[in-house]
Formats: structure tokens, sequence, C-alpha cells
């Protein structure tokens, strides 16, 4: 079965984004950085998926605003790029025709936000009969406040509640030490 890496979002408008917070930002661009070379030293495809926002030109996601390019940390050439204006990485895009056409049959997801379009991508991918790893610390999230309590959920909170909601039912919940990198 051939298996593609998807790096979703890993774009420098986060960088520009109200909640950015850099907290978990070194341990996600290393475990990052280790799972593109596991997937480029094995010769398997890299797919990149930017987020464009086609409505508000204000947006750091607005494309002609120059942030939406991939992290300075992640490689320069992708097997497949594509842009997506929604929070799963199919619609509108081609990419399930790109995967199909090369016999891809595994997706292994990463990139941020782990909540967001990660795990959006993630129950797309499964329902269109793909085999799903999902690689909990290769994608990145923020904390963020709860509209019903007012608690602030944590990024370790919201990274387990995705783990739990997608394990077994839409993927597989891996780590990067998972592909035989160690840290």
């Amino acid at each position: 079965m051939t298996t593609a890496l998807i790096i979703i979002d890993t774009q420098d408008s986060f960088f520009h984004a109200p909640y950015w917070e850099t907290s978990h930002f070194e341990s996600f661009k290393q475990n990052m950085s280790d799972l593109v070379n596991y997937f480029q030293a094995n010769n398997l495809p890299i797919v990149k998926v930017l987020h464009v926002d086609d409505v508000d030109k204000n947006s750091p996601f607005y494309l002609s605003n120059g942030f939406v390019k991939p992290m300075d940390f992640l490689p320069s050439k992708y097997d497949r790029v594509v842009h997506k204006t929604v929070h799963n990485a199919f619609t509108d895009t081609g990419l399930l025709r790109w995967l199909t056409r090369n016999g891809i049959r595994k997706l292994v997801i990463s990139g941020i936000r782990t909540e967001q379009c990660c795990e959006t991508t993630t129950r797309v991918a499964s329902d269109l009969g793909f085999a799903v790893e999902f690689v909990l610390d290769a994608t990145l999230t923020f904390a963020m406040t709860s509209p019903f309590t007012s608690k602030v959920h944590s990024v370790e909170d919201i990274q387990a509640h995705t783990a739990l909601v997608l394990n077994k039912r839409f993927a597989t919940i891996t780590s990067v030490q998972d592909y035989g990198i160690s840290e």
C-alpha cells in the first residue's frame, strides 16, 4: 500500500494569527522535521496543504497578503501542493483524484491545527476509504476557551480529545517514534 504524508496548513499565516503562541512550537517543529526526513529518506510522497481565506482581505490566510507559504523549516519541494478554503483537504482541491491516480491508499496526517483541519481531513479521508495514521505529536494547536463554561482547554486537553475521538474510528493515533524515529 502506498503511503503519503499530508502536511496540513503548516504555513506562515499562523505567525500572524491573533491566537499564535510558541509554547509547543519547537517540539512540533522537531517532530514535523523528523517525519518529513523519514518520508524523504524512504522516497514516499509528501503533500503540502495550504489554507487560503478567499473572503477576508485582512486575514493572514488571504493569498495576496504573502503569508500563505510553508514555514521555513519545511522542504521547498513537494509531490503535490493544494490550496483549500474549507477545513478539509479534499473539497475542491483535486487531492482525491491525485491520490487515487498515484495508488495512494494510506495517509499520514500532520500539521496545524490538531482539532480543526487535521482532524477534519482525517474524518473525510476515512470516509473516503483511506487508511489513516494521525501523528499526534506532529500536529500543533493552541489553547481554547469554552464559550459555555469559560474554561480554558490546554493544548494537551485538545490533543487528548482529538486522540480519543479519532482512534480506531477514523484513524490510528501514532507518534513520530512509531516511524522508527528516536528522540
